[in-house]
């Protein structure tokens, strides 16, 4: 049993790593956090389909002499290759986005952001303003 369940640690690691990022992107308020936790995420999807691409005894998949040899499929890193540069992109583009949300209301707190809209929001209703056009410049 024992020997079982430490033969696919690195499921246990993905595991891991999954529920920390999806506790971490829905569980907090904060978007630098929330950022965080996607990012951890795409590592876990990253390590699982690594761990697909991987047979036990393969060789990389390279012709040689003998005919009975086992390969690893190298679709799976190949693919994780691609998904690493938008994995950074995606970050990159969350982080500029945190960035001027931080310039424009002054806090990268959710709630904080909402109050702030919602005040403003009665504000122009109050002044009879044009709601439609608030977000236009």
């Amino acid at each position: 049993m024992i020997s079982s369940t430490i033969g696919i640690w690195n499921y246990w690691i993905v595991f891991c790593l999954m529920m920390i990022g999806l506790f971490l992107v829905i569980g907090r308020k904060n978007f630098l956090k929330k950022i965080v936790g996607l990012t951890i995420f795409q590592t876990s999807v990253f390590l699982l389909y690594i761990t697909f691409g991987k047979i036990k005894g393969g060789t990389p998949p390279i012709l040689n002499e003998s005919i009975e040899s086992i390969y690893s499929n190298p679709l799976p890193h190949v693919l994780i290759l691609t998904a690493i540069v938008v994995g950074v992109a995606t970050t990159a583009l969350g982080l500029s986005l945190v960035l001027k949300i931080n310039t424009e209301y002054g806090s990268i707190e959710e709630d904080d952001i909402s109050a702030q809209d919602l005040v403003d929001y009665h504000d122009d209703i109050e002044t009879g303003k044009n709601v439609d056009l608030k977000f236009k410049q």
